[in-house]
């Protein structure tokens, strides 16, 4: 069975509700552990086998996998039915693993950097910065609703994450403003918070 190593209010919400979208919250079982949160409080669990003690952590009987995207990849692509990730051979496939990475590799980052007010010409040449960022965001959803167009993927769900998690401290466009809305108008927002408490 599949069992997902989850924080409520964390980084893991967004599986939570890519869970619900998978259709899948019976075939998994949601262990709620606790991490070391940003205010001091929390701390690590001795029940949380992530090696950092953080979350999200998928568990399907050996093998492991940690970081979101490669969770989202490894769900979507377990569960294709729902059509929330392209699968290899598909035409959209590798721009579907570009954004997850991207997430990853260029938003989150610059985002936090921004965030701490921390600049430096080697950072943003091997990042980018926030603007930058933001501004290729912009260039796409000015033109379509979605990250790949008309339709909802888990990338559209992974990086709105920050967007919705810290509301007006992430500056953003009009575009990706109601982007962001779109995502979180989802009924599946709502019962995953409805989950985290």
């Amino acid at each position: 069975m599949l069992t997902l190593y989850h924080a409520p209010k964390s980084r893991s919400s967004s599986i939570v509700v890519l869970l619900d979208e998978l259709g899948i919250l019976d075939q998994i079982e949601i262990r709620a552990v606790t991490i070391p949160r940003q205010d001091g409080s929390g701390g690590l669990d001795p029940a949380n086998p992530h090696p950092e003690g953080k979350v999200p952590y998928l568990a399907n009987g050996d093998d492991h996998i940690r970081e979101r995207g490669a969770i989202i990849t490894y769900l979507t692509d377990m569960f294709p039915e729902a059509g929330l990730g392209p699968l290899p051979g598909d035409p959209k496939r590798g721009e579907y693993l570009g954004w997850l990475f991207w997430y990853q590799g260029v938003l989150e980052p610059v985002a936090v950097l921004n965030f701490l007010k921390i600049s430096h010409p080697a950072l943003e040449a091997t990042f980018r910065d926030y603007d930058t960022a933001i501004q290729r965001l912009d260039e796409v959803l000015r033109d379509q609703p979605y990250l790949l167009g008309d339709g909802f993927s888990a990338a559209d769900l992974l990086i709105t994450s920050p967007f919705l998690f810290f509301g007006e401290g992430m500056p953003r466009t009009p575009a990706i403003d109601d982007w962001a809305r779109r995502i979180q108008s989802r009924p599946s927002m709502a019962r995953a918070a409805a989950i985290d408490g």
